[in-house]
């Protein structure tokens, strides 16, 4: 029976709605590291007690070609104890995470979950969708991070530098590191979420520069799960102070001596007088 067919089963007996999976189309995977595949489903009426639910991810339209289930002695052994179902099926979230990434893993990977509390293999007891699936482009090396910052520093101030990411395993979000000579730096980092299974790891650099900071570099590294690493560098520009004490003292002498000269011509002719 084609998902359409069961689909239609399902639906006829229960309500003219329809049952939906909602699976991210396409997602990066870094190699070795792990992704999060978000996936929702809806149906008509409120929320299933999960354990009237029973779900399951596959190859493509082949079932029986299992990735995750609950009897993992039924999932490829590619994929055993690579797998789990981070989502509660009682909150109709069927999301799944997929470690230890292999360069083959590309799917598409489909979801599947069976509405009965029993064992039955009745085709009109399941749901397929297998019209919402996930394809995975898998990456042999790590995403470089962007630094954003201003082009010129100056003495004194404070200057900041923010390094991102971007990476799809916020279970093991990766993490940034510092590499730099400035004084007392302070860090500051956060992991955003920017739709659609990406993530953006952050952090941001602030320091103080010195004149002796002038023409050094700043990089940072990123250290992705599964130990791939990639780096970004920028050199510091920093501008010096501006120091008017070649302009003041000069003009304090000449106004000091001209009030002396003053004083003294007054002195003169007050004597004479």
């Amino acid at each position: 029976m084609t998902s359409k067919n069961a689909l239609a089963a399902i639906c006829r007996p229960v309500s003219s709605e329809e049952w939906r999976a909602h699976v991210i189309e396409s997602l990066d995977a870094l190699e070795s590291s792990c992704v999060v595949v978000p996936c929702w489903f809806s149906h008509p009426g409120g929320n299933l007690p999960a354990s009237r639910l029973r779900a399951m991810w596959h190859l493509s339209d082949r079932r029986d070609q299992r990735i995750f289930f609950e009897d993992d002695t039924t999932v490829l052994d590619n994929f055993k104890d690579r797998t789990r179902l981070l989502g509660d099926l009682g909150q109709n979230n069927c999301t799944l995470e997929i470690s230890e990434i292999k360069n083959h893993d590309n799917g598409p990977f489909c979801f599947w979950i069976d509405l009965t509390s029993t064992q039955s293999d009745k085709d009109e007891d399941k749901l397929s969708f297998v019209d919402d699936c996930v394809g995975l482009n898998i990456l042999s090396s790590p995403p470089a991070p962007t630094l954003t910052h201003p082009k010129t520093a100056y003495e004194g101030q404070p200057y900041t530098v923010t390094c991102t990411v971007p990476h799809t395993c916020p279970s093991h979000v990766p993490k940034l590191t510092w590499e730099q000579q400035a004084s007392a730096p302070q860090v500051t980092g956060r992991n955003k979420d920017i739709r659609y299974g990406n993530w953006e790891s952050e952090s941001i650099l602030t320091i103080i520069p010195e004149e002796k900071d002038d023409h050094t570099e700043i990089t940072c590294t990123a250290q992705f799960n599964g130990q791939r690493t990639s780096s970004k560098t920028m050199t510091l520009y920093v501008k010096r102070a501006v120091n008017y004490n070649h302009i003041i003292i000069p003009t304090a002498v000449a106004v000091g001596t001209a009030v002396l000269f003053g004083l003294l011509c007054v002195l003169m002719v007050k004597k004479y007088k």
